[in-house]
């Protein structure tokens, strides 16, 4: 088995509001291994997208150790940070978060040119992204000329054009409807499947976590238990 790509041990994370203290994460434990589709389940404010935030740098943790291709999280300093999240991670939200002005494509190159990668390798590298996600024909659109799945297959493409080694998705379907859900989660899991992409997925919904190859359930800041399955018992997705 090769080395995870993320590991965390004992992470603690708490929230301070006034007199009251929220302990959002206590002592989770989580190892990760490259290629895997990893969804994180629980109720709401059971600390899914918490431990989605530390794990990935997006926010710091109080107590703990998190490893991410081996390189301590807590050890690197802010920049450095910032380096590794642009460099060898991509990020999927339920709210796009695409810019509303600029088309498709140049927001797909936008990470790239913030990693200083030259413009025109940067358009080359969005237009690639771009057609592996079926939107080669919408490049030049603007995010309000497209449906919500079309925005979400954009997010996917600004996640994946810097070729990184994992990708986090917080309640990628959460905005869309049943059948453009689906065609979503086809693609993740065909990219998955194709590319190697480790992802992990932070849901409320079954139907996701049926798609992936582990489960991992949260209560109260905890993991209170770990399901995996097989493509023999997975609900596969069709793929397009």
């Amino acid at each position: 088995m090769s080395d995870p790509i993320i590991q965390a041990r004992n992470v603690h994370k708490t929230f301070h509001t006034g007199a009251i203290e929220v302990h959002a994460l206590r002592g989770v434990d989580l190892t990760i291994q490259p290629g895997e589709m990893v969804a994180i389940m629980g109720p709401s404010g059971c600390g899914k997208t918490t431990l989605l935030n530390c794990l990935s740098g997006l926010d710091y943790f109080d107590e703990g150790e998190v490893l991410i291709e081996g390189a301590s999280l807590a050890k690197m300093s802010d920049r450095k940070r910032t380096t590794w999240r642009a460099e060898r991670m991509g990020f999927v939200f339920q709210t796009y978060n695409l810019l509303p002005v600029i088309t498709a494509q140049e927001n797909v190159e936008l990470p790239l040119l913030v990693s200083s990668v030259s413009q025109s390798d940067a358009r080359r590298r969005a237009a690639d992204a771009l057609a592996s996600v079926g939107l080669a024909d919408r490049a030049h659109h603007r995010p309000a000329e497209l449906s919500g799945g079309q925005r979400q297959r954009v997010t996917i493409a600004r996640a994946l054009v810097n070729d990184p080694a994992l990708v986090w998705a917080d309640e990628p379907t959460g905005n869309l409807d049943a059948v453009t859900s689906d065609e979503i989660l086809a693609l993740m899991q065909r990219l998955n499947k194709e590319q190697g992409r480790t992802f992990v997925i932070v849901t409320h919904d079954e139907q996701v976590g049926a798609l992936c190859n582990r489960i991992v359930r949260m209560r109260d800041g905890k993991i209170v238990g770990e399901s995996k399955q097989t493509e023999a018992t997975a609900g596969l997705a069709p793929v397009e």
